[in-house]
């Protein structure tokens, strides 16, 4: 429920703090002492157009702040939640409105963008009033009503679900049918380019091998001269005369060994290294020779792998997977008719399936309907339309597939026998219209109703019984959900738990006015009371009076 709500420096108001209660709360004050200042504030704070006409002369920026108490389960926290909003304790709503116009919108601390403000805001507050373009006279909301109302949500998930599975089987059929459509125009083509790629056998990564192969051979005759001329110079008589010289000092190694052993070991060390170099260039030389006509059979892969790269347009690394795209291409012509023929079925069957959840859901809805018309006829006497009727207006089409169903739903009123029914917003007047938002939101008072309910001025132009039938539903409909009435009639203000009264003060030092609230207890409430009885001068008549409507609606 809201718990507070405060203003800063909106039209009249400087600053402004009230706190709600549940049940039925009242505001009452003179014409123009600021009551549509205090609803059109209201409704910025959830989500409302913004105004810089609103900011009070004078001022750079206005601020509204909302908070609501509500179960952690309720949907407007799930709304905070998908927004990255924290909705830990009270959900606070708050827009700062500046006077170029511009304005700012917060949840529990936490920039938003009005839409989501909005979301929220519907969420938790519903406004009815005499010229409200929101909540119940909107129709794309009546459809969800009457699904709450007679508990349809059961057959309206099934509706949604075989509308998912319509929606699926449509664009899978829609997909291969384009698939095939495109293929077939192409099919001789394809099945010449299957057949070329197939032959060809591409592999992925086989470009830059061959590459690098090919290269290797065109510089190995290069490098086997130099590995040869390397292998004649480390082999042959270099080899010989080391050889010789080193058994003539092996021979004098006697005479002066500590002479001559150095030096047989450092030749016997070069005549060793030698043999290695030897033994290494040999193995690299047969490394180095190749088959010239595997370098032709190299330079033939590559210029057929890189002419069928410029054919189809793709790097030779994707023809590998373009021969694979084109030969299920080919597959799907080939096996098309009797793909699209299993996805046909499987369309037909979805929508056959839709169409069977739908009508049950359509039948639910009329049983719900005609329950609905009965229940809302039956608070319409005491409201002084006892010769209006409400229906709810059902249009059927078997073609939609829509996933809440194949049902238009509209509520229509005829305000006299004898005129022509037609939608509510258009057949009743501002007074009458508000007298059916209140039947129909008594009747749907715990039928997932907004948590808070604000209902300005539905007591225009009515007076005795009818004010006093208005009263008596706001009253049972606060029993189910907090409600909020701004009001001229006595006999809706005395069945308020809580009474606010809002009237325009001098600013002290200053020649402007300020709308300022309080809350009335009992003898000023009384007092209240009688003013809206009796007028300008309040009698002893009317505060007898007004305390005979306290009496009865405490009893």
């Amino acid at each position: 429920m809201l718990s507070q709500l405060a203003i800063r420096d909106i039209v009249l108001i400087d600053k402004l703090v009230l706190n709600f209660r549940d049940g039925l709360s009242v505001l009452t004050g003179e014409t123009g002492a600021g009551k549509s200042i205090l609803l059109d504030a209201f409704a910025l704070a959830l989500g409302g157009r913004g105004d810089g006409r609103l900011v009070r002369h004078g001022e750079g920026q206005g601020a509204v702040t909302a908070v609501f108490d509500v179960p952690l389960d309720h949907p407007a926290r799930a709304l905070a939640a998908e927004a990255e909003i924290d909705t830990e304790g009270d959900l606070i709503l708050r827009r700062v409105q500046m006077a170029d116009g511009r304005t700012r919108a917060f949840v529990n601390d936490q920039a938003v963008g009005v839409q989501a403000l909005r979301a929220i805001g519907a969420a938790l507050v519903e406004i009815h009033g005499q010229h409200d373009d929101r909540a119940l006279a909107d129709p794309t909301t009546h459809r969800a009503i009457l699904d709450a109302f007679g508990g349809l949500q059961g057959p309206l998930g099934q509706v949604t679900a075989a509308a998912r599975r319509v929606k699926v089987a449509r664009s899978a059929l829609s997909e291969h049918r384009a698939r095939v459509d495109a293929a077939a125009k192409e099919a001789d083509f394809l099945r010449h380019a299957v057949a070329e790629l197939e032959i060809l056998a591409p592999e992925a990564g086989e470009e830059t091998i061959l590459a690098e192969r090919r290269t290797v051979m065109q510089q190995s005759e290069k490098v086997a001269r130099e590995l040869n001329e390397a292998i004649e110079a480390s082999g042959g008589a270099i080899v010989s005369h080391l050889s010789s010289a080193l058994r003539k000092l092996e021979r004098r190694s006697a005479q002066l060994p500590a002479l001559v052993e150095p030096c047989v070991a450092a030749l016997d060390t070069a005549l060793t290294a030698l043999d290695e170099a030897h033994t290494i260039l040999d193995v690299a030389l047969r490394e180095a020779e190749f088959d010239p006509r595997e370098l032709e059979r190299v330079e033939e892969r590559l210029f057929a792998l890189r002419a069928a790269s410029r054919k189809y347009q793709v790097p030779v690394d994707d023809l590998a997977a373009l021969r694979e795209r084109y030969a299920a291409d080919v597959a799907a012509i080939d096996a098309g008719e009797e793909a699209m023929a299993g996805l046909e079925r499987t369309l037909a069957d979805a929508e056959a399936a839709y169409a069977k959840a739908a009508t049950r859901l359509t039948e639910g809805r009329k049983r719900a309907a005609k329950a609905l018309d009965a229940a809302v006829k039956a608070e319409l006497p005491p409201l002084k339309l006892e010769r209006a009727r409400f229906i709810t207006e059902i249009a059927t089409d078997p073609e939609s597939r829509d996933p809440a169903g194949m049902d238009r739903v509209e509520f229509w009123a005829q305000t006299n026998p004898g005129t022509r029914p037609g939608p509510m917003m258009k057949v009743a007047s501002g007074g009458e219209l508000s007298r059916f938002m209140l039947a129909l939101k008594v009747v749907l008072a715990d039928k997932g109703s907004a948590p808070t309910l604000i209902f300005d001025e539905i007591d225009t132009g009515v007076g005795g019984a009818v004010a006093d039938a208005i009263g008596a539903r706001l009253g049972r409909l606060s029993t189910q959900v907090q409600v909020v009435a701004v009001t001229h009639a006595p006999q809706v203000a005395a069945r308020a738990g809580t009474h606010f009264l809002i009237a325009k003060d001098p600013v002290k030092g200053s020649d402007r006015v300020a709308t300022r609230v309080a809350s009335l207890e009992a003898p000023a409430r009384r007092e209240e009371i009688a003013r809206m009885l009796a007028g300008a001068t309040v009698t002893d008549e009317a505060r007898a009076a007004a305390a005979r409507l306290l009496q009865a609606a405490d009893a």
